[in-house]
């Protein structure tokens, strides 16, 4: 027989999606996009979001991990309605909270000839996946606790350890709807009887899944392609139960550069490792909504803000995307250099943040928002992420420098005349501190006036000034650092870089 969908009717109209991750690390982008396209979805439509965690392999959970997943999504934007903080009519929403209607669930399953209690062990099972091997059959249980009468079964199930299983039918077929894919359907025979509640009275996805899924409204179920092959059983413990099917939507899997899947083993990061290398939550979030979704042909950087007005859950792609970093890496700087895509109040507080964090111990806190904020257009064309801003700045911040070695003071145009040099920086001192103002415009007056005295190019000092007053040869524009950073500053920076040359 084929297992037929479920009508839509009993469940109310509002959109609700989750997203249900695993306490079992650090959430990666993978996971989170998956989270980015639901969010988006249940707010475009006017419905709600929920966060669950699925916390049935307690083998796997790591401690702290909840509140890494929460900490990722709140720095990408994404809020919820309901969730394991903010309680909701559906509680918990901790699934190893939830044992009980599990338990009733089951039981319900078993009473009516829909699953068995197995008493088979885990050495029987062995053999039988390597005969099976051997005579190359696919894998699979083979059914021999389906036939203990029921009364037996129960009575063995009181002391003895065991599994439950659900029995799927040897045959006909089962149909499903995927919004992405259309309707799909496989024959029950490829699917073997599998375990929905396991010996420590803890579900399996299988059973928890549709068990929440109903208990919690949720219409849409937005998750990767690997579910896929298990979608047939899910569907047949909400016919099962009685339960209103949810729409499903699997998603395309990302691959890395290589072609192989992205996963925390082959190259997926974790979403905080990337604001901890600077990269900005609007910029990774448009990134990721993008990786497989599109608005059109031709569009790339979407705000978030814009996302939630023309996200359109039927453009997600089922083909493969691929994590590309150096394109991330371009929509970061996007999105630093756009006053549209982040305003200069907002790029103010990114770089105080940045720089309170990563500006060595001896520069004054809290950080100078003012100084911040002049900073901001001379860097921001000059970075593409947050981790590169404080090492260009970081002289602005400092009264004193480490002082540039002499060969890098020096250059190349001064690498074989290091009495020139010493001309150059001394003229271009007595200029600065003649010039009865400190603009920019006036310090390269002062500066191009000092080299045409001494017959040398503006250039070759203005970048003997640069190495001397910044440390470094490379830096924001000079004129404009030199009037931020003061006069007296400037003189006494200079002073010694002098005296490091005539040493």
């Amino acid at each position: 027989m084929t297992s037929a969908p479920t009508p839509h009717g009993t469940r109310a109209t509002a959109v609700r999606t989750r997203f249900a991750p695993s306490p079992t690390g650090d959430p990666h982008v993978g996971n989170i996009r998956t989270a980015l396209w639901a969010w988006l979805f249940a707010r475009r439509s006017g419905g709600q979001f929920l966060l669950r965690l699925e916390d049935t392999d307690q083998s796997r959970a790591v401690p702290g991990s909840l509140a890494r997943i929460e900490a990722s999504l709140r720095w990408l934007g994404v809020d919820w309605d309901e969730g394991p903080d903010v309680g909701g009519p559906y509680a918990p929403y901790v699934q190893s909270e939830r044992l009980e209607g599990y338990r009733a669930a089951t039981d319900r399953l078993v009473a009516q000839g829909d699953a068995y209690p197995c008493f088979c062990t885990s050495e029987r099972l062995d053999q039988l996946r390597k005969a099976q091997q051997a005579a190359k059959q696919p894998p699979g249980y083979d059914g021999l606790c389906a036939s203990i009468p029921p009364a037996e079964a129960a009575q063995r199930a009181a002391s003895e350890p065991h599994v439950v299983r659900f029995h799927m039918p040897d045959e006909g077929t089962t149909t499903f709807e995927d919004l992405l894919r259309g309707s799909i359907t496989v024959e029950n025979r490829l699917l073997d009887d599998f375990v929905i509640l396991k010996s420590d009275g803890y579900p399996t996805y299988h059973l928890a899944h549709p068990v929440d899924d109903e208990a919690m409204q949720i219409t849409h179920v937005i998750r990767g392609e690997e579910w896929l092959p298990s979608a047939p059983r899910h569907v047949r413990i909400f016919d099962a139960l009685g339960y209103t099917r949810p729409v499903y939507v699997h998603n395309s899997v990302i691959l890395g550069p290589d072609g192989g899947k992205l996963s925390k083993r082959h190259g997926a990061r974790f979403v905080l490792e990337y604001a901890e290398d600077g990269y900005v939550p609007e910029a990774l979030f448009n990134y990721l909504v993008g990786l497989g979704w599109s608005l059109d042909d031709h569009t790339e950087v979407i705000h978030p803000a814009r996302m939630l007005e023309v996200f359109d859950i039927t453009r997600l792609s089922v083909t493969p995307a691929v994590f590309d970093t150096q394109k991330l890496e371009w929509m970061n700087g996007v999105y630093l250099r756009d006053d549209a895509l982040i305003s200069p109040d907002r790029l103010v507080e990114l770089f105080a943040d940045r720089l309170d964090r990563d500006l060595p111990p001896e520069a004054p806190r809290p950080i100078d928002r003012e100084l911040v904020r002049a900073l901001v257009p001379l860097v921001r064309e000059r970075i593409k992420t947050l981790a590169e801003l404080p090492s260009m700045v970081d002289f602005f911040f400092t009264g004193a420098i480490t002082p540039p070695a002499r060969e890098t003071l020096l250059g190349k145009p001064f690498r074989n005349d290091p009495e020139a040099a010493r001309r150059g920086i001394e003229g271009a001192r007595r200029f600065l501190a003649a010039t009865s103002e400190w603009t920019p415009p006036a310090i390269e007056g002062a500066l191009r006036a000092a080299a045409e005295e001494l017959g040398q190019k503006p250039g070759d000092v203005f970048m003997l000034c640069r190495v001397g007053i910044t440390g470094r040869a490379v830096t924001p524009p000079l004129f404009e650092s030199m009037a931020l950073i003061g006069r007296e500053t400037c003189l006494a920076r200079i002073d010694a870089a002098r005296a490091l040359l005539e040493g």
